[in-house]
């Protein structure tokens, strides 16, 4: 009588291709994360003039930096066409970007400063923090940040 034995080729076989799967994916993880600090008001109440944040206020109205008036998160319109004009007083000034200017995946060539922070509070919903962020993109803003504040709380 013959004593029963396991046969495991194939099962040494799915393992090779698992193995083969992995060695092939690995390389397409991205490697690194860019990411951008909001620079230190240089003194009270002043902020840096390069730095543009957006704003999501509590009743949803959006604000650029100081200024207010720019829409809501339904109507965004204001807030495209005010970036719109900013990054183009950039171009004409020649204001040129101390870190993103020679960037290969830099998807305009005009070199100057399109990073916005978009800064939302607590409350706000993740489908307003979006349609500010497409806003942004839509304007023409590179790289878009999140500026969060009190990760402590």
């Amino acid at each position: 009588m013959n004593s029963p034995s396991i046969n495991v080729t194939p099962l040494i076989d799915v393992l090779l291709v698992l193995l083969i799967i992995f060695m092939v994916i690995t390389p397409l993880k991205p490697s690194s994360f860019k990411a951008r600090v909001p620079s230190e008001p240089t003194g009270e109440g002043s902020t840096n003039p390069e730095s543009l944040v957006v704003a999501v206020e509590k009743d949803k109205s959006l604000r650029l930096n100081l200024e207010t008036g720019l829409g809501t998160v339904e109507d965004t319109a204001k807030l495209v066409d005010r970036l719109r004009e900013v990054f183009a007083d950039r171009i004409k000034n020649g204001s040129v970007s101390a870190s993103f200017a020679e960037d290969p995946n830099r998807p305009y060539n005009d070199r100057i400063e399109r990073t916005v922070f978009i800064k939302a509070d607590r409350s706000a919903d993740y489908g307003s923090v979006a349609r500010v962020v497409d806003a942004a993109k839509l304007a023409g803003a590179y790289p878009i940040s999140l500026q969060i504040d009190d990760l402590g709380s």
